[in-house]
């Protein structure tokens, strides 16, 4: 099969343009070829350094943005809610913070707190995933062991009022993690990208109980808080997705609204360079971004970043 490049390097604000330009000219020619878009803003990832967000094809590249909203974005059902204006952090009021100026809580204890980057396939299940990772971190951190994986099909086959792989929302799946029912191992409830039936749990249910002790949802939080309750631990986060489908590396700092349709786990932040940025958790697989990670710029609340921030706490 044929393979036609082309080479396209232009800002994000025409991207689509020239993304859908392509995809024409894909069709035209019977659907022989496939096509690559290199797009870069000003800056490239090289290194250990982290610059500014680099575009071009990915796996999700030949979805249009119809259907990789449909398979990716369609799958958290937040509650109403109303965005909430903030003023731009700026660099000098975070350097002001009393927090430390880096973290991450993949190295921060010595050990690794976060479990293995996951891939939800097909199943709009990201509020499931993101909350049983971060009851994973937090078990993690309580009791000084790396995370055993936790089943997250549990949560998308019980978590009621949620719609299992047809979407659901953050809070509410928190909320019924409170409720009793313990979140067992993966390896006792595996994951199958798909809603069933839910599987009972019980004292006699071999391996692994974890109960969450509480939560919090913080709607419209000020990203300075966001920062303080990073201290204590991961959090879940709501956001706006729909300008990563072609997101290769980098900072996110331009074209990124708040909103949500998708939901990730922050596992951290880096204020000492000239861009400071959060580090974050996807659930679409290793093979996005930088290893299943992206970075996104603190202090815009960029892809609604800040709009819905849940914490956990869990019981030894």
């Amino acid at each position: 099969m044929q393979t036609t490049l082309v080479y396209v390097t232009i800002s994000l604000w025409h991207f689509n343009y020239n993304l859908a330009f392509v995809r024409q000219h894909h069709e035209d020619i019977g659907g022989i070829h496939d096509y690559y878009i290199n797009f870069t803003t000003k800056g490239t990832t090289t290194g250990t350094s982290v610059s500014e967000a680099k575009y071009g094809h990915t796996k999700f590249s030949q979805l249009t943005d119809d259907q990789f909203k449909e398979l990716f974005l369609s799958d958290l059902r937040p509650v109403s809610r109303n965005t909430v204006k903030r003023k731009p952090l700026t660099p000098e009021h975070l350097k002001q913070l009393n927090i430390p100026q880096k973290l991450d809580w993949r190295t921060k204890l010595g050990y690794n707190v976060i479990s293995p980057v996951k891939n939800q396939n097909k199943c709009g299940g990201c509020w499931a995933f993101s909350t049983v990772e971060t009851v994973e971190s937090m078990y993690a951190i309580a009791t000084g062991k790396a995370p055993t994986p936790l089943a997250v099909q549990e949560v998308i086959d019980c978590a009621y009022p949620n719609w299992g792989c047809s979407g659901g929302d953050t809070c509410v799946a928190l909320d019924w993690m409170t409720k009793g029912t313990p979140l067992v191992s993966e390896a006792v409830y595996p994951l199958r990208d798909e809603s069933d039936f839910c599987t009972i749990i019980t004292n006699k249910t071999r391996g692994i109980k974890v109960f969450v002790k509480s939560y919090t949802c913080n709607r419209g939080l000020p990203e300075d808080r966001l920062l303080e309750l990073l201290q204590s631990g991961p959090v879940v986060a709501a956001v706006d997705a729909k300008t990563w489908q072609n997101y290769q590396g980098g900072i996110i700092q331009y074209h990124c609204e708040s909103h949500i349709n998708h939901a990730v786990q922050i596992v951290g932040y880096d204020l000492t360079g000239p861009v400071p940025y959060y580090i974050v958790r996807n659930s679409w697989g290793t093979d996005f971004g930088h290893s299943g990670y992206l970075y996104i710029k603190v202090g815009d609340n960029l892809c609604g970043i800040a709009e819905e921030v849940s914490t956990v706490s869990v019981y030894l």
